[in-house]
């Protein structure tokens, strides 16, 4: 079933056009792989699908049902989750209060609410053995590779029950055994049927994880197609405008 559908999507910042009718659908439980140029759009769309920017033009389908997000908790509360790439995390905590960070669980304590730690490390250890993760929830963040780092990120998005996921350059400036921990994650969230669109530079990784890949070059789609039919080599071509349109 297609989940989001991006209808002839254009966005204009005065006499620029970041983004020029654009296209694009995805299923539940596919990974999309979207490629470009620096200056391609490709921030631009995650930031629209995100409800951080309003598009130009154009519509969304969400669920088979027309959307309009204004901001990103709008987004959010329909299920679409975005890790950026700064992961937005606080060293001096742990992995589950990271996880929990403004949605934490609390109890009751008289007349007071109290976070309730011991609750939310038992949550965050079931969604890092979902995710097979071996992050442990009482450990700093502050401590962990980048690979550890991108599951809290991305186990915050277990938590709200996200359907989408956008992942923004997932395995940049990381070592190549956290880059495998990365590249199992985004697996993870594909066998439990979540969508997942992956930004990166990196081309093994994007071919080794999605199903489709998608090349935008200066704010137009000029490829869509399953990533078995195509290869590192043309999408390079795509980027550079060696190859016209795929």
């Amino acid at each position: 079933m297609e989940i989001l559908e991006l209808n002839k999507i254009s966005k204009n910042f005065g006499a620029i056009k970041a983004l020029d009718n654009v296209t694009l659908s995805l299923r539940s439980g596919e990974v999309l792989g979207l490629m470009g140029d620096n200056g391609a759009g490709k921030s631009t769309l995650i930031k629209i699908i995100a409800g951080n920017f309003k598009q130009s033009s154009g519509t969304i389908n969400f669920e088979n049902k027309k959307v309009q997000f204004s901001k990103p908790m709008e987004a959010r509360d329909k299920g679409i989750e975005v890790v950026y790439q700064d992961l937005a995390l606080c060293d001096n905590l742990t992995a589950a209060s990271n996880i929990f960070l403004t949605r934490e669980i609390k109890r009751n304590f008289g007349i007071l609410k109290i976070i309730n730690f011991s609750e939310m490390f038992k949550r965050a250890k079931d969604i890092f053995k979902e995710l097979k993760s071996e992050t442990l929830p009482d450990e700093d963040v502050k401590m962990m590779s980048g690979g550890q780092r991108q599951a809290v990120a991305i186990g915050r998005t277990k938590l709200s029950a996200a359907k989408v996921v956008l992942l923004d350059e997932p395995t940049a400036a990381i070592s190549v055994r956290q880059v495998a921990e990365v590249l199992e994650l985004i697996k993870q969230l594909k066998n439990q049927g979540i969508a997942v669109v992956i930004i990166s530079h990196r081309m093994p990784d994007v071919f080794a994880v999605s199903d489709r890949i998608a090349v935008l070059r200066r704010g137009q789609l000029v490829a869509n197609k399953l990533a078995k039919e195509s290869s590192p080599e043309e999408v390079t071509a795509l980027i550079t405008g060696a190859i016209e349109k795929a």
